[in-house]
């Protein structure tokens, strides 16, 4: 890249990057792109950056907005509108129990989520029923499974439940998180 210090070759990209899927398509054609890793070119992938402050922090405001209002209102969220296909995804795994796509947010490299396609009250894990056991164990399941072949050297399944527990969706899901290292304790 002419006229580029090291230093700005490298700030420029993660920038831009943390509000991108799939930069590498959208960078500039006068950039070299031999320093961009494997991970960054994989497609489908976003890439990833540690920083948490700025989704943390707006992740625990959402749900606690969230939380403020009544939980299974009959309102659609954001998933009715994606098994309705009012919104698209990219989706990993479907079946008539439950869809996994990716996390339109991702806090790892792989970040994709589990929701049943019928919610039926079940809004947090919290709320689940003992006849609904069967879709809980079916969703575990199925993110185990997507997971492994996702992240083969290991994955985290995390699930959000109520304000403190920072769910911002009232609609059951599970996060995959893999593909890095994930520190203890979480949170």
């Amino acid at each position: 890249m002419t006229g580029c210090s090291k230093f700005g070759r490298l700030i420029v990209p993660v920038l831009f990057t943390r509000f991108s899927y799939g930069f590498t398509r959208s960078l500039p054609a006068t950039l070299n792109s031999s320093w961009i890793s494997p991970l960054q070119q994989q497609p489908n992938r976003a890439f990833f950056t540690t920083s948490r402050s700025m989704s943390e922090s707006d992740e625990v405001a959402a749900a606690k907005a969230q939380a403020a209002k009544p939980q299974d209102d009959g309102a659609p969220t954001v998933f009715d509108k994606i098994l309705s296909g009012e919104w698209d995804s990219n989706k990993v795994y479907e079946d008539d129990i439950c869809l996994a796509f990716r996390d339109v947010n991702p806090q790892a490299p792989v970040h994709f989520l589990v929701i049943p396609k019928n919610r039926d009250g079940l809004t947090g894990i919290s709320k689940a029923r003992e006849d609904q056991k069967d879709v809980l164990g079916h969703m575990m399941y199925v993110a185990g499974t997507v997971g492994k072949k996702e992240c083969p050297k290991g994955f985290r399944i995390v699930i959000n439940d109520g304000e403190q527990g920072s769910q911002s969706v009232y609609h059951l899901h599970l996060h995959v998180l893999g593909g890095r290292q994930m520190g203890w304790p979480p949170g």
